[in-house]
């Protein structure tokens, strides 16, 4: 016969039994709600609340504040919390459709598509922004080339001869004896330069001016004692002194 401890304790198994049932079937709801995707909300939303929500076409501009209405009328709806309510709301008036529809003048509207507010210049020119920002931001997004990507270290590229590393480096050596050849003549053909008599420092005087290691032809613009500006062809102004200042 069972006792009245024996009894108390079977009670009590069947309660922490039930309690952890309940427990693991709120669970297991809560991770199903959990993998709904906001377009997924988004499309509730405009099943529960057409006269409002769209998931294509011309969508309408919605209430300042329509969060609350919406979170008021899904009070224990356990598809959406007010968590993903905001996250979806934030991604449809974010969408460029969405944008498109802000423009002045035109109504917003509230849950059951009656008209509120009118939307004014400030809010259109702001909606405007945003989405030529957006559009910047994420539509002009091109795929890479990789085709076009050079190839790693010589590897060859399919379809190609593959090149010899002496062949390489024999083409190397021929680039760097031309460019030394060439620095050569180029020194040897330079035109030597004279310091420009004072009297021949005027305005509107072509000249050489040296910069550092080099010498770059020039107009002089003003002169101011032993300082002398002068113009380059790029249209640079340069301040130099008359002893910079040189002639062929």
């Amino acid at each position: 016969m069972e006792t009245k401890i024996e009894s108390e304790v079977t009670v009590v198994a069947d309660e922490v039994v039930e309690a952890t049932s309940n427990v693991e079937a709120k669970l297991n709801v809560d991770a199903e709600v959990k993998r709904i995707s906001t377009k997924e909300i988004i499309a509730y939303l405009a099943e529960k609340f057409p006269a409002c929500f769209s998931v294509e076409g011309a969508a309408k501009p919605l209430k300042i504040g329509i969060f609350q209405d919406l979170a008021e009328k899904l009070t224990g709806d356990e598809t959406v919390s007010k968590t993903r309510l905001r996250q979806a709301l934030r991604h449809y008036t974010s969408s460029w459709r969405y944008l498109k529809a802000i423009k002045m003048g035109v109504f917003r509207v509230d849950i059951d598509g009656n008209d509120a507010a009118e939307i004014d210049q400030e809010q259109a020119d702001y909606a405007s922004k945003t989405l030529k920002e957006s559009q910047e931001k994420f539509g002009n997004k091109k795929p890479k080339d990789k085709a076009a990507k050079k190839p790693y270290k010589g590897t060859a590229v399919k379809g190609t001869k593959s090149v010899s590393k002496d062949s390489t480096d024999n083409s190397r050596k021929e680039k760097f004896n031309s460019v030394k050849s060439t620095k050569r003549v180029v020194a040897k053909t330079a035109v030597k330069l004279k310091p420009v008599e004072t009297s021949n420092v005027v305005v509107g005087k072509n000249i050489k001016v040296q910069l550092g290691q080099s010498s770059m032809d020039a107009v002089i613009t003003e002169v101011s004692g032993k300082d002398v500006s002068v113009q380059l062809n790029s249209g640079m102004i340069v301040k130099t002194q008359v002893k910079n200042i040189f002639t062929e």
